[in-house]
């Protein structure tokens, strides 16, 4: 791929100038970003962009490659030493190949020229100051990103992909039990072909070929309080075959992981995944490796993190030590079981860098050996923890002993 140049202001000159188009079309570009545009060597964007452009001799026009992101690294390599521009949709950087090719080559490469993005749009539409509601984008995603947010009297902006998200998104909000909430489908925006379609409840929304390819959905949700997202979710909120890290171990696990944004996590013995879902849930940019070695199991942890609205959760299926030298390098890392087998812990402890936290769980005698071992040649901190809860003792009530479980954390 050809490098930058270097420029008298300091900064490299951009390998790359992205030009975002309103749904206005071409004609609404100010006249110096036509000339851009036209003047480029190589032309990249989406057919629907391509054809906007009037023929330019000798002007190359690549689409992008399906899928995007397997083709793209090839494309970006062959372009030549002439300027490239690239055309997009609104703002290049809100859910849009802008952002896709900043991760790839770096910002001093990539130079943005944004129309106003759907999102302002959206907002203007509905009066919507924009620190007053969430901002989801299901382009390209898991539709299920949405139920993360989904809480009572907040207001949820979502970027559709296609004509089918809006009726999908109702499912999803009838499904979780915010069928009552109002819906308004905004397509075109800032086109001479926008609509708004309001709806009173999302279990009235039309069926999909009603709706324009391109929308934004503003939901008002209405519906049950679905849980926070400080760490502890109530355990029934989990589907389970028994393995899940109990509602206070989980909390006091969760406190001392402490997710930060970008952070990675392993959940090692992920059980029904719950320590690596609430990981996610922390922060929408917070990732996590399920490993499990039990097939059923890590189908379950899947459908977990779907309807808890973290669809991104890595679901790795077989044993640890052997299946963590694949993974992305993690920040924080959880063994809730299988943390005796051999080399278990000393491949976690291989892989954590500076500032990396290790949390790790025993409920036998053999295992709280081992972590008081590691205690005494590593240091970190080492808690006993028991939890008991009231229930019926006949017609009385008294308390109920859970396993107590031992706890060793480790701050790199």
């Amino acid at each position: 791929m050809a490098g930058t140049t270097p420029s008298t202001g300091g900064r490299p000159t951009p390998r790359i100038t992205v030009v975002g188009i309103g749904a206005d079309g071409w004609e609404s570009l100010p006249s110096r970003l036509r000339d851009v545009v036209t003047q480029a060597a190589v032309l990249l964007g989406g057919r629907r962009h391509l054809d906007l452009v009037p023929a330019v001799a000798g002007q190359r026009r690549e689409p992008w490659p399906a899928p995007l992101g397997a083709g793209l690294p090839a494309l970006l390599a062959d372009l030549g030493d002439g300027p490239v521009v690239a055309l997009a949709s609104g703002d290049p950087l809100v859910s849009g190949i802008g952002t896709t090719l900043v991760d790839l080559l770096g910002a001093d490469a990539v130079a943005v020229e944004p129309a106003v993005s759907s999102v302002a749009l959206a907002r203007a539409a509905m009066g919507w100051p924009a620190e007053s509601h969430a901002v989801v984008s299901v382009v390209g995603r898991d539709v299920a990103l949405v139920r993360r947010e989904l809480a009572p009297g907040r207001r949820v902006l979502v970027l559709s992909s296609d004509q089918r998200s809006p009726s999908d998104i109702s499912r999803l909000l009838v499904e979780a039990g915010y069928g009552a909430s109002a819906v308004t489908v905004l397509g075109d925006l800032g086109g001479t072909s926008s609509s708004r379609r309001d709806f009173a409840r999302a279990d009235g929304l039309a069926p999909a070929e009603g709706f324009s390819r391109l929308t934004v959905v503003a939901v008002e949700c209405a519906g049950p309080d679905r849980g926070g997202w400080v760490a502890g979710l109530p355990d029934d909120v989990f589907e389970s075959d028994g393995q899940l890290t109990k509602r206070d171990l989980r909390a006091s696990a969760l406190a001392r992981l402490s997710p930060r944004p970008g952070e990675h996590l392993w959940d090692v013995g992920a059980g029904a995944g719950s320590v690596g879902i609430e990981w996610m849930r922390a922060h929408p940019t917070c990732t996590a490796t399920a490993v499990e070695a039990d097939a059923e199991r890590a189908a379950r942890i899947t459908r977990n993190a779907a309807a808890l609205g973290v669809p991104g959760l890595q679901v790795v299926v077989g044993r640890a030590p052997d299946v963590l030298a694949g993974l992305p390098s993690p920040r924080a890392v959880f063994v809730g079981g299988g943390a005796t087998a051999p080399g278990v812990l000393d491949a976690c402890l291989d892989r954590l860098g500076a500032g990396g936290r290790l949390v790790v769980h025993a409920v036998t005698l053999e295992t709280e050996q081992l972590l008081g071992g590691l205690h005494g040649q590593h240091g970190g901190e080492l808690v006993r923890i028991a939890v008991e809860t009231a229930a019926p003792v006949g017609s009385f009530t008294g308390w109920t002993p859970a396993r107590t479980v031992t706890q060793w954390t480790l701050l790199r």
